[in-house]
């Protein structure tokens, strides 16, 4: 365990430990995110992996709000969908607010991780351990086939947004872009994982300066001037690992679109 939690997040683990210890169905608790990753600060959520036993899986998936409400003054939940993740119970508990991921797992989903949890309990140690030594773990990080299919679609529709007037959407589609493709190929330049926009700015100097050049007030020419940069960025950025088939006219043709239509 991290030995500087605050206490809030301490007494939270507690909690959560001792109500998986006393529910017999429940094999394992383990925890990753800023707990494994370090930069665990005030401001953290807890992101809690609990294991179940196969035979009482369905039945803990159809009570896990009641869990959740067994570890603390539940305020809001709701499960992951939007992110992929139906196992996933998102949690907002408090006052004080902290915010609390609960995913619920048989032992055989551990055979697959985005990385490697560390155990906050477990019945029976060694073979948690066991699992996890043997689980193949890797960052789903996007290729740069990935990001080339994607980019180039993403920003002409942007522009579209742009084209009708629509700034709010315009806008909406450059912090989606940042958090989809500039800020993972940042990750990826500085030889970290792709984590969206993460603590870009920790990285300082000239990228981070780019990347906030992408961002718009609420004006067409300031939108317009955000794409464009969004546009070189990147380009720049794609030279880094260069995809096996650039996308044909490109960036020529988003250019002509803005000037033409934007």
């Amino acid at each position: 365990m991290p030995s500087t939690l605050p206490a809030l997040h301490l007494e939270f683990i507690e909690r959560v430990r001792n109500e998986v210890q006393h529910d017999r169905r429940l094999t394992a608790l383990l925890a990753g995110g800023s707990y494994i990753h370090g930069g665990f600060d005030e401001h953290s959520d807890l992101d809690f992996v609990v294991v179940v036993a196969d035979e009482s899986y369905s039945e803990v998936m159809a009570s896990r709000n009641e869990f959740a409400q067994r570890v603390g003054d539940l305020l809001a939940a709701f499960t992951g969908e939007h992110v992929g993740e139906p196992r996933l119970l998102i949690c907002l508990y408090g006052p004080p607010l902290i915010h609390v991921d609960l995913k619920f797992v048989t032992a055989s989903d551990l055979g697959r991780l985005v990385e490697r949890p560390a155990v906050v309990f477990a019945r029976t140690p060694e073979q948690v351990e066991k699992w996890l030594d043997s689980a193949t773990i890797a960052w789903p990080n996007a290729s740069p086939e990935w990001f080339e299919q994607r980019a180039w679609i993403w920003l002409h529709y942007g522009a579209t947004k742009l084209a009708r007037g629509e700034l709010f959407e315009a806008i909406g589609m450059l912090a989606f872009f940042r958090d989809q493709v500039l800020g993972p190929m940042l990750h990826r330049r500085a030889g970290r994982p792709q984590r969206g926009v993460r603590r870009i700015e920790a990285f300082g100097g000239a990228s981070v300066g780019r990347l906030a050049d992408t961002m718009a007030t609420l004006d067409p020419e300031s939108v317009r001037r955000a794409f464009r940069r969004a546009v070189d960025m990147y380009v720049d950025l794609r030279a880094d690992e260069p995809p096996h088939h650039p996308t044909p006219c490109m960036p020529e043709a988003i250019f002509d679109y803005l000037d033409a239509h934007a």
